[in-house]
Formats: structure tokens, sequence, C-alpha cells
């Protein structure tokens, strides 16, 4: 069983910085893709960025040059450093790793969620 732990939220006013984590546990051998997704009220789940096991990234062309998500995969931590953040990225981040290993099984896991709030 893989767990995720996410941490890093809070309230910060326009044009602060937040950094996020999200720690995964259990018997990994591998995770392909590590990303975070937002949900704001009334609004869908979004894709904010995400990062290949090769490093490669993927950003939602609102956060381009503030964001910068990270990993590491020794310890199966992705992280994701929010600068210069407006009241439009308030919402519940979620951790999401996708092509999760363990052995010799596949699976794809969400974490809970963490709020950001940006007041202006």
């Amino acid at each position: 069983q893989v767990q995720l732990v996410e941490s890093g939220g809070g309230l910060v006013q326009a044009g602060g910085s937040l950094r996020l984590s999200c720690a995964a546990s259990g018997s990994i051998f591998s995770i392909n893709t590590m990303g975070w997704y937002r949900q704001a009220p009334g609004k869908q789940r979004e894709l904010v960025a995400l990062i290949t096991s090769g490093g490669s990234t993927n950003y939602l062309d609102s956060v381009k040059g503030r964001f910068t998500i990270s990993r590491d995969n020794a310890k199966n931590t992705v992280s994701l450093q929010m600068n210069s953040l407006k009241p439009e990225d308030t919402a519940v981040y979620y951790c999401n790793l996708k092509n999760v290993f363990v052995g010799s099984l596949r699976g794809d896991y969400w974490g809970k969620g963490t709020l950001v709030t940006v007041s202006s």
C-alpha cells in the first residue's frame, strides 16, 4: 500500500511564496510521473505541474515562471515551489503519482489535498 502525505499549504498574501511537499511511503520500487493538481471552488481539477522520472517537466501556462516542481527519487518526494502567488492560485492542491510500481503491481495515487489561500 502506498500512502501520500502532503504538507506546506496555508494562507499567504499576494506576491508571497509557499512550498508544497508530498512524501510517498510504502514498498515503492519506482515512480514514473509525480505531479501537482489543483481545484478551486466551482472549477474542475487541473494539472499544475508534473515531473517525470527523467526530470522532464510540464507546467500550466498560468504558473510558468512562478512555480517550480522538483523531485527526490531516493526519498520518493515531490515538491512545488510557488512564488509570486496570486489570488487566482487559491485552491486545494493535490499530489498525484502515476505509474507507481510496488513489486510487479502498478498504480496511480492521489494525496488528500492541501489548501492554499492567497489573499489580495
